[in-house]
């Protein structure tokens, strides 16, 4: 892509999301700004982007405390309500070791200020130097260099963030002020814990290693705690991974629950006000009870103190999404987007919301401009080439760049198990879907639901015609799920795999059972995308205890509503094939077949 070209795409990221809605949100149609336009556009004169300080010390593990002073740093200017901050995902785009035009930079970001800065550790001394730019003249406005102890790091970041807030005249409030001098804390081991959990939990995004990440977080942030008990900001993370662990059914155990329960408490008892507790206690509410009601009060607390804090408007806008509001979701995820203009997370997440409505033309452009800022991205590349084998039924691509990929990493093989498994089966591969289970973890795969590697196994076997594999692989998943269930009794996705695998090993009227049961736990009136899944694989039940017209109406209904249900995937996947054949199936799949290029 030629470099103008590129300016211009990402100069617009900004504004992507109100042309990418014309569809998902008609009423959200405008006329989004030329890069022209938006290169002339009048920058805010107080705002800023911190970018990521160079690490220059000798030994590159220190390399989290180069981190460590930026994040705080952008960390204490976000509470500022009288400046724009640019959020962390954004910035750290611009890595240290390369090259900046800082006027590109800033007219992309949308700011008028960039702080820049170097970070040198030499045993127990440390040299922090600190330049802020005017980045629409160039003109360098003050340089600074800190030549101290290392226990001192806390106090230059405070120093700095002081002299920023002085150059730009921003008013601070008594409250914003008492929030700027707090330190994170004073042990600095502890904090090099926190900083690599939360640089793990940040990266989950469409990651297939999502349950692997998690856990290292838990066990790094347990032992900053262990270091540091009073430690807010590793409890508000820490809670905060125990909360993904529960949310995406990888530990949907009422121990999970009890431990975000007890760091979430830690963290309000340390710092009940603080605007970090509010998104904690949001985050909590949401993702492990679903009460939108009370993530989004916590939410707005949360917003007076952290005025510039995108992850309040994207959190907003996945429970505007789990309630069926989606063009309030569109406006949530634009808001988060202004503050965090290149977080590719959330055009990965638009582009599963366009998934939802089978817009596959709108889901390519999100991925593609995602792919802009993050080209060697795996799970963001294979999740693009699908949109072929979703839209098309042509699963090629996606074959084709897990090719590519495997060529220029074979380490990441384990990374595109879920997604070389699914191609293949969907090419009727076996040996593809073998390579594939070979280097499956063991936990299974996390897609749109939780299903252990026996699982995978035993419908690799059935698709081969291999029907002594298959019974094996089948009984042993059904070990595994029953004593998830049992484990897990409220959990409705675990009831729903279970029913697949009794479905699989002829028990149908368990399997009929367990997969209702699943729907009435998480019905689409409570959560949209997860109840949608749920009805979805009803209908598979359906088709394989020999229910061909549930069946069929199970999937006609699940079609009336926003779901994964895809072309691609009734004419492709083995799990649909109880039905061919079916003049009424036939049908619907045709029905869904692209008309045209256009969507």
């Amino acid at each position: 892509m030629p470099a103008a070209v590129l300016a211009a795409v990402i100069l617009t990221m900004g504004f992507g999301i109100w042309s990418l809605s014309r569809q998902l949100a008609p009423e959200l149609i405008s006329v989004s700004a030329s890069p022209e336009a938006a290169a002339m556009a009048v920058l805010p004169e107080k705002s800023i982007a911190v970018l990521p300080f160079e690490n220059l010390s000798e030994e590159k593990q220190n390399a989290f405390l180069a981190d460590g002073v930026q994040d705080d740093i952008l960390s204490a200017l976000s509470k500022v309500a009288d400046l724009k901050v640019i959020n962390r995902t954004s910035v750290n785009t611009y890595s240290a070791s390369r090259p900046r035009n800082l006027r590109e930079l800033a007219q992309t970001l949308g700011v008028a200020y960039v702080l820049e800065g170097s970070v040198r550790q030499e045993g127990a001394k440390l040299r922090i130097v600190a330049q802020l730019t005017d980045a629409r003249s160039k003109t360098h406005l003050w340089k600074v260099r800190y030549e101290r102890d290392l226990a001192d790091v806390f106090a230059i970041q405070s120093e700095i963030v002081q002299r920023v807030i002085s150059q730009l005249q921003a008013t601070v409030s008594p409250k914003e002020k008492a929030a700027l001098d707090e330190r994170p804390t004073k042990d600095l081991t502890a904090y090099g814990l926190y900083l690599r959990a939360k640089a793990l939990v940040a990266t989950i995004s469409l990651n297939a290693q999502i349950n692997e990440k998690l856990r290292e977080a838990v066990q790094l942030l347990d032992e900053a705690i262990a270091r540091d008990p009073d430690f807010f900001l590793a409890y508000c993370q820490l809670a905060a991974a125990h909360n993904y662990l529960y949310f995406f059914g990888l530990d949907h155990t009422p121990a999970r629950l009890a431990l975000a329960d007890a760091a979430l408490k830690t963290a309000v008892r340390l710092r009940p006000d603080a605007g970090e507790t509010h998104l904690a206690r949001a985050n909590f509410f949401y993702r492990c009870y679903l009460d939108y009601e009370h993530a989004r009060r916590e939410l707005a607390m949360a917003q007076r103190v952290l005025p510039n804090n995108s992850e309040i408007f994207e959190l907003t806008g996945y429970i505007d999404r789990r309630q069926n509001l989606w063009n309030e979701s569109a406006r949530s995820l634009q808001r988060a987007l202004a503050l965090d203009p290149r977080n590719f997370f959330i055009l990965q997440q638009i582009a599963l919301s366009y998934q939802e409505f089978r817009q596959f033309g709108a889901m390519a452009a999100a991925l593609d401009r995602a792919l802009v800022l993050i080209p060697h991205d795996l799970d963001t590349r294979v999740t693009r080439a699908s949109v072929d084998l979703e839209w098309r039924a042509d699963p090629r691509p996606m074959h084709q760049t897990i090719s590519t990929i495997l060529a220029e990493n074979p380490a990441s093989a384990a990374d595109l198990a879920a997604n070389w498994w699914y191609v293949a089966l969907c090419e009727r591969d076996s040996t593809a879907a073998r390579q594939a289970l070979a280097v499956m973890p063991a936990s299974g795969i996390a897609t749109d639901l939780n299903f252990p590697r026996s699982w995978c196994e035993g419908l690799a076997a059935r698709v081969r015609g291999d029907t002594a594999v298959a019974q094996t692989a089948f009984l042993a998943a059904r070990a595994e799920l029953q004593k998830t269930v049992s484990e897990q009794p409220d959990y409705g996705p675990a009831f729903c795999v279970l029913g697949l695998i009794d479905a699989s090993l002829g028990r149908k009227d368990e399997a009929i059972q367990e997969g209702r049961h699943a729907v009435e736990m998480l019905p689409i009136t409570k959560d949209a995308i997860d109840g949608a899944e749920l009805m979805k694989y009803l209908a598979v039940i359906y088709a394989w205890t020999g229910e061909k017209d549930l069946a069929i109406e199970q999937i006609a209904a699940t079609l009336k509503i926003r779901s994964t249900v895809s072309y691609g995937n009734l004419k492709l996947h083995p799990c649909w094939d109880a039905l061919r054949g079916d003049p009424r199936f036939e049908k619907i799949v045709a029905d869904l077949a692209p008309k045209n290029t256009q969507n």
